[in-house]
């Protein structure tokens, strides 16, 4: 088979952002314990987590901001396994002080570029869900093109679900959720579980920010689409 080659992905840019003390102190202390090292080899989820092999679900989060919504699901539902990705230290550190206060012990972060972690880590269909939550809007036309949801990595993203696994993303621009919409419907290994928009689900907390936006009248877009089954 012909390799398709794509120009190089990039999940993010860069940017400095300002590390509070407790942040710094839990970044230092935690990532030793909780953090993954990026390294071009699949990952063994049983040895990351230390539990027994298909013993629980595991969910992967790209961008997980400042980490309060994925502490907040981790605490919820102990029986999963979350993996989250962030390469803003600031970020790191927040979700490692949720984790530290909240005795989380189902967490695991990779600080490193999301698309080489999919690409060189994550094994194909392992994954129960994918979270996408509020990713960079780039709201300015000639920046969609760093939008984090384009076609090549909704492939990479498709081909580590497994059968009916699913992939959220949630937006507040509502012209990005209708490239959602589209980029995620032109996938075939994907299925839209609604018909376009979907309700927020109930593992998705609200958060204060979001909160804030809706009383202000801003509107949040939900994507939630499965991973189709495959034929017999």
């Amino acid at each position: 088979m012909t390799e398709v080659r794509h120009e190089p992905i990039r999940s993010f840019v860069l940017r400095q952002g300002r590390v509070t003390a407790a942040q710094q102190r839990h970044y230092q202390q935690g990532l030793p314990q909780w953090g993954v090292a990026y390294r071009s080899a699949l990952l063994d989820f049983a040895e990351v987590f230390g539990r027994p092999a298909g013993s629980a679900p595991k969910f992967l989060e790209i961008g997980f901001g400042m980490g309060e919504t994925t502490a907040l699901i981790a605490a919820a539902h102990p029986e999963n396994d979350y993996l989250g990705i962030e390469v803003h230290t600031p970020g790191v550190g927040g979700l490692l002080k949720e984790i530290a206060e909240r005795n989380l012990t189902n967490v695991r972060i990779v600080q490193h570029d999301a698309v080489e972690v999919l690409r060189d880590m994550i094994p194909l269909a392992s994954l129960a869900g994918i979270h996408i939550f509020f990713p960079d809007p780039w709201p300015k036309k000639r920046h969609h093109k760093r939008r984090l949801l384009q076609s090549p990595l909704v492939r990479l993203l498709a081909e580590r679900l497994a059968p009916s696994g699913y992939l959220h993303c949630a937006t507040d621009w509502e012209e990005y959720a209708q490239q959602m919409l589209e980029v995620l419907g032109a996938e075939p290994l994907l299925i839209n579980t609604a018909e376009g928009f979907a309700e927020r689900p109930a593992y998705r907390p609200q958060t204060k920010f979001e909160t804030r936006g809706l009383r202000l009248g801003h509107g949040v877009w939900d994507v939630v689409f499965r991973r189709s089954a495959p034929k017999s």
